[in-house]
């Protein structure tokens, strides 16, 4: 298989890179391709940390028992901070006035301070053009940390029973 000047396959494939290595052809999508990359270098850079700490506070929280519903949510969310590329939040379509109570309590005691750090990271990675799509993850995780019950994780190829999903899309692109 050749390539063209242009970049793309000689042979009209478009989006498929093909790659040969002393065996049988195996074909890599350049989004995946993408995906990990941007997935990799979070996970080194911020999502390994941010884990951490999440993880850590959801034991913390979990020590009593009234606090296990939001120890689950901080396990939600060190687990969406570790490899957020091509994962999107979506709004559970059952919820009621129990949801809307832990909300509101979590967005008092600690939804609004995570909110406003991953609002802030967000901008700051945005300002320059090679921390863009690290700065939407930033955003994708501010709308889970702002109110996280009722939200779970759409992985990249799972289609969404909701309404729509909130926070960024896994691809801009199609929505």
């Amino acid at each position: 298989m050749g390539w063209s000047h242009s970049g793309t396959p000689s042979n009209g494939s478009v989006g498929l890179c093909s790659v040969r290595c002393w065996g049988p052809e195996f074909h890599i999508d350049p989004e995946s391709l993408m995906r990990t990359i941007g997935n990799i270098l979070w996970l080194i850079l911020a999502g390994f940390w941010l884990a951490i700490g999440y993880a850590l506070s959801g034991l913390l929280i979990c020590i009593t028992i009234i606090g296990i519903p939001f120890g689950i949510q901080a396990f939600k969310l060190a687990q969406f901070s570790l490899w957020p590329f091509g994962r999107s939040v979506a709004r559970s379509p059952e919820g009621g006035c129990l949801e809307v109570g832990f909300n509101i309590l979590w967005l008092v005691l600690f939804g609004w301070g995570m909110f406003l750090a991953h609002i802030v990271a967000g901008i700051l990675l945005c300002i320059t053009i090679i921390g863009i799509p690290f700065g939407i993850q930033a955003f994708k995780l501010s709308v889970l940390a702002l109110w996280p019950f009722g939200r779970h994780i759409i992985e990249p190829g799972e289609r969404s029973s909701a309404a729509g999903a909130l926070g960024v899309p896994a691809d801009p692109t199609q929505r």
